[in-house]
């Protein structure tokens, strides 16, 4: 079966060195002690990649479960902690506070704008009695990207522990966890680093083991547990058999961003050519700013159908886009441009096939999008 050209915000296409490391013969990644030392190696570089001094820790899991670990770890029962949100991922972040006891208290800002940073500080100089805070660098479904440079300075202040979802974030936008303070940042593997989906990853800050360690009550959970992973190198003990494939695709994976010097700028420029294509063309970019470098979301005309500008796209031209969900379903299209995906062949046809379905429907384009994208990159 010939495989579509995936152009969805995660996961994304993986490049062919990763697929090849992941059939590599393994161990038994359990007892056999290189494997210790190719972890730590594969830690020392992902945190090389975020900017940071603090430690690595790999879980076998989507990245959810990073956000449910973060929460899972931090929070006791009667925490009150603040959710900073205008999306449905950073307002999905007090479903998890709550799960484990805690209370969430919403900061809540324009869906269709970047978290406005006078507004907070306004919000935190009559409030700032929480134990940590969460913020989404990149909401995928709506693609508005917010300033966590601004944001985790201003709540460390405070001294609120900040806890960041940078999933389809880091690899397309600039992240430097120790100069802006975050105590544990998300990712995942099937966004911007362009590995297959299963694997999380998070820095934590010593400040954050610190409030793990004097909890008042054990974390209730193993697997969401951090703390059990501080001394796994020391002890030669893994709370579980890690998925050793994964592991060793991730660290070439990695290895392939840390390889390109100007990462941030291709995603930029890929970015910054989609969204004037579009707009061109009488679309309308949902987002009004905080415009990220990997996913462009846009309004589906009126009296159009977003399914049937999927599967007109998938069937005629092999190309997979996808809708949005929660309050933005039949609402918006979005296109992925991150990692192995923000490149110009790929956008280029990606939005010669949108047009071209969009005007199988009906709706008339002022511009030809794939010829002003050209033009500006």
């Amino acid at each position: 079966m010939k495989k579509p050209l995936i152009m969805t915000p995660g996961p994304t296409a993986v490049r062919e060195n990763v697929r090849l490391a992941r059939a590599e013969e393994t161990t038994n990644p359990d007892i056999d002690e290189e494997f210790y030392e190719f972890y730590k190696e594969t830690c020392y570089r992902l945190g090389t990649f975020l900017k940071t001094s603090n430690e690595v820790r790999i879980l076998s899991g989507e990245g959810i479960l990073g956000l449910e670990a973060a929460c899972a770890s931090l929070t006791e029962q009667g925490d009150r902690v603040l959710i900073i949100e205008n999306g449905i991922f950073g307002e999905g972040f007090g479903d998890f506070v709550k799960i484990y006891g805690g209370e969430p208290f919403y900061f809540r800002n324009n869906r269709k704008r970047k978290i406005d940073i006078e507004e907070l500080k306004a919000f935190l100089d009559k409030d700032s009695n929480f134990k940590y805070a969460t913020v989404v660098h990149c909401d995928t479904p709506s693609g508005v990207l917010n300033d966590i440079d601004k944001i985790c300075p201003i709540l460390k202040e405070k001294n609120i522990l900040t806890v960041v979802d940078s999933v389809a974030g880091m690899g397309g936008e600039e992240i430097r966890v120790d100069d802006w303070k975050i105590d544990i940042v998300l990712g995942g593997s099937q966004k911007c680093l362009s590995a297959p989906p299963g694997l999380t990853f998070l820095s934590i800050s010593e400040d954050a083991f610190s409030a793990m360690e004097n909890r008042q009550t054990p974390i209730a959970s193993f697997y969401c547990n951090l703390l059990v992973w501080k001394d796994y190198y020391k002890d030669k003990w893994f709370p579980y058999t890690p998925p050793i494939s994964d592991i060793i695709g991730l660290k070439k994976a990695v290895d392939n961003l840390l390889g390109e010097d100007n990462i941030i700028e291709r995603h930029d420029i890929i970015a910054s050519a989609t969204r004037a294509a579009v707009v061109s063309s009488g679309l309308k970019i949902h987002i009004e700013d905080g415009y990220s470098n990997t996913v462009t979301v846009i309004d589906v005309p009126h009296g159009i159908n977003d399914k049937k500008i999927i599967k007109y796209m998938l069937d005629n031209y092999g190309v997979m886009i996808t809708g949005s969900f929660g309050y933005l379903e039949g609402r918006v299209l979005r296109i992925g441009h991150m990692g192995e995906n923000a490149k110009a062949g790929k956008v280029g046809y990606t939005l010669f096939a949108l047009q071209r379905a969009l005007e199988h429907y009906g709706f008339k384009l002022y511009k030809d999008m794939a010829s002003v994208f050209f033009e500006k990159i």
